[in-house]
């Protein structure tokens, strides 16, 4: 019989010339002690950066959507409006930085007189820092950019998009579901796109019992960029009591 191959031999790299070589390296496998040590400062180091980046960027919403529409598709339009709608309620507005939906988003909160903020991610192809942003902070590691996406927003609003849209949307579903964050306002806006992965998720999921009907009911969904607006402010206010306050101030004995 063969011996089993060595996962230290294993090279994804040969079979993804587009993928970067040190997270094909962090994905394949265990590696030497050192490197695995050093690849935790990495990450450390790159969590460290995006806190202290983003501690003063304010109240957030988090707006998620696909990185392929042009600025003549109507869901990039819709995008924009929503932008405005969260800037006219003081909120910033915190994309993945890319262009498309995030790029709209973005745009409508700055031409509107809002914040607005960008978590990117070095990819191959696709993602590069759209030109609408106050703050703009790069990463590596996917699921840095995620904690920072989630960590300092108080709801989450997903357009029509692909498989990054449902890995970030069905993320936070999971983190209220399981109780590790608050129960943030959750929107989907575009109700033709939608409206089939609801009717999906009720006769499937919540027919099969694999979901309760309070699990489908995070869900939000809507057409109406004032509506989103005024669902997260109520929900800001009411429920989390956040307040109209001057911004936090900068220490500069900490280099802030």
């Amino acid at each position: 019989m063969p011996p089993p191959p060595d996962p230290a031999r294993h090279d994804p790299a040969a079979t993804d010339a587009h993928a970067h070589p040190s997270e094909v390296r962090f994905l394949a496998g265990p590696r030497s002690r050192l490197e695995e040590l050093f690849r935790i400062f990495r990450i450390a180091w790159e969590f460290l950066r995006g806190f202290r980046a983003l501690h003063f960027v304010g109240p957030c919403v988090t707006v998620f959507g696909s990185a392929r529409f042009k600025e003549d598709h109507r869901y990039y339009q819709l995008a924009l409006e929503v932008g405005a709608a969260l800037a006219h309620e003081g909120f910033t507005v915190m994309t993945g930085g890319g262009p498309g939906i995030m790029e709209a988003a973005n745009r409508g909160a700055r031409e509107a007189g809002g914040r607005s903020v960008g978590c990117n991610i070095v990819l191959p192809h696709e993602q590069k820092p759209n030109d609408y942003l106050d703050r703009v902070v790069t990463f590596r590691y996917f699921f840095v950019r995620k904690v920072m996406l989630v960590k300092y927003s108080y709801a989450f609003v997903a357009l029509p998009g692909g498989y990054g849209t449902f890995d970030e949307i069905f993320e936070a579903l999971t983190l209220v579901q399981t109780d590790k964050i608050k129960e943030f306002p959750i929107i989907l806006v575009g109700t033709e796109y939608w409206q089939p992965l609801i009717d999906y998720m009720r006769n499937n999921l919540l027919a099969g019992g694999m979901i309760d009907h309070a699990d489908l009911d995070l869900l939000l969904l809507t057409d109406s960029p004032q509506e989103v607006a005024a669902v997260i402010r109520d929900a800001a206010i009411g429920r989390f009591g956040l307040k109209y306050a001057p911004a936090i101030k900068r220490r500069r004995w900490m280099l802030e």
